[in-house]
């Protein structure tokens, strides 16, 4: 009897040693096959926000090879991941166009030191100004009516940021121009064009900036002056020298989507010392993947509580009149009204672009207040600049007999359309 006990306390040692042994095996090689994998998988998403700089990378010689790139996802998918949330009450993004003399346009044209040229439409021959008195009503509710003072008082002692491409720009140059009365001469300032240029109103030891940051990552194409290239390269998963210039603003407003619309497809450098292996994507795909790091940065970075972020929609275009007026071949040139359908959508606003842009807002409430201001937007066939603006490049002969063939339908008029998205903005502080 105690031979056969010890038999049976012997095996069921030697199971449990073997059981332990056949599972650290296992372990061993699930860890092995996914070392493997790892290693031949493309570069996964996002590797860190602030990799390796490479200041002194030559863009010119950064991509000697380029494969496709095939992007892990689906519209349908982000469709089903998609979560929007609206909060209760005025929804202050739906409403109607007003014409109205007495409030708008809260500046005039030519009293903003600070305009641009490319905004300055009558100063540039718009025949009309009509574009200019036109006022956001949301339904149901009202706005609060801007006042510039309010809004410098929201300011004081903190650095309010626009970052992105030239849209941003308008929007930042906008808000300059709705505030700047309300300052006394010499109290006011701004420094030279630059990737970061910044208006400082001294009393209220505040300041209103711009930074050039087109693709939100790094790109060959953030110099704000030379970035007109015939091949767009971004490093997808890199924005610290993007950051370190933005992340200590107490007010941060983003915008991205115009760069990645135009042009050719983009290419996507992951290691700059990797002998020169580019992966080539389409423009959603790649913005997303940019969308993706700069998400990966407000979610790791931005306090709510004392740092606000928010992030402007679509800015639509109008370069097709049959949109809105069906069996005719222009664009937005000699438009001088909005459009009176309510819920109008054109070409200009890509739905696949906004829903996966929405997936990701959606994930970072409430660090992310949205300004949605696409469908607003679409209304204003008449808020662009058209041939009405400072062109940096002469135009020929056929263009000047055919003005629809040059006209700017992608940037807005000053004072018109970015002044209410700083309305909501104000609103929304």
């Amino acid at each position: 009897m105690r031979r056969w006990s010890r038999t049976r306390l012997q095996l069921f040692l030697f199971l449990v040693v073997f059981s332990l042994l056949l599972l650290s095996s296992i372990v061993h090689d699930e860890r092995t096959i996914r070392t493997r994998e790892a290693s031949t998988a493309q570069p996964s998403f996002p590797t860190h926000f602030v990799a390796e700089t490479f200041d002194d990378l030559d863009w010119s010689k950064a991509c000697t090879t380029v494969r496709s790139y095939r992007a892990k996802w689906s519209p349908a998918a982000e469709r089903r991941r998609q979560h929007q949330s609206r909060e209760e009450g005025c929804d202050a993004f739906s409403g109607r166009w007003v014409h109205d003399n007495s409030s708008h346009p809260l500046y005039e044209e030519a009293s903003c030191p600070y305009m641009s040229d490319q905004l300055a439409c009558r100063k540039h021959g718009r025949p009309d100004a009509e574009y200019q008195r036109w006022r956001w009503q949301p339904h149901g509710c009202n706005l609060n009516k801007w006042n510039a003072t309010e809004m410098l008082e929201k300011l004081r002692g903190k650095r309010l940021m626009f970052v992105g491409d030239s849209l941003n720009r308008g929007q930042w140059i906008s808000m300059v121009c709705m505030v700047q009365s309300a300052i006394p001469d010499g109290k006011k300032s701004m420094t030279p064009n630059a990737a970061l240029t910044i208006f400082r109103a001294e009393e209220y030891d505040a300041t209103i900036e711009f930074y050039w940051a087109p693709l939100l990552v790094e790109s060959n194409s953030d110099d704000p002056v030379n970035h007109r290239l015939n091949d767009r390269i971004i490093r997808p998963d890199v924005l610290g020298k993007h950051a370190a210039q933005w992340e200590k603003a107490d007010i941060l407003v983003f915008n991205s989507y115009l760069w990645w619309r135009s042009g050719p497809k983009i290419k996507l450098l992951w290691k700059p010392d990797d002998d020169g292996i580019c992966q080539e994507a389409n423009g959603p795909d790649a913005m997303k993947l940019a969308m993706e790091t700069w998400a990966d940065w407000v979610a790791s970075t931005v306090n709510h509580l004392a740092q606000r972020v928010f992030f402007v929609t679509i800015s639509p275009t109008h370069l097709w009149s049959r949109e809105w007026n069906p069996g005719s071949e222009g664009n937005c040139f000699q438009e001088t009204n909005p459009i009176d359908e309510e819920g109008y959508w054109g070409s200009g606003s890509d739905m696949h672009t906004m829903q996966m842009v929405g997936s990701i807002l959606g994930r970072l409430q409430p660090k992310v207040v949205v300004l949605n201001i696409t469908q607003l937007s679409e209304y204003r066939k008449d808020g662009h600049p058209s041939i009405y603006r400072k062109f940096w490049e002469a135009h020929s002969p056929q263009q000047l007999a055919n003005p629809v063939s040059y006209a700017d339908c992608i940037h807005w008029c000053l004072p018109g359309v970015p002044d209410v998205w700083n309305e909501l903005l104000f609103n929304s502080l």
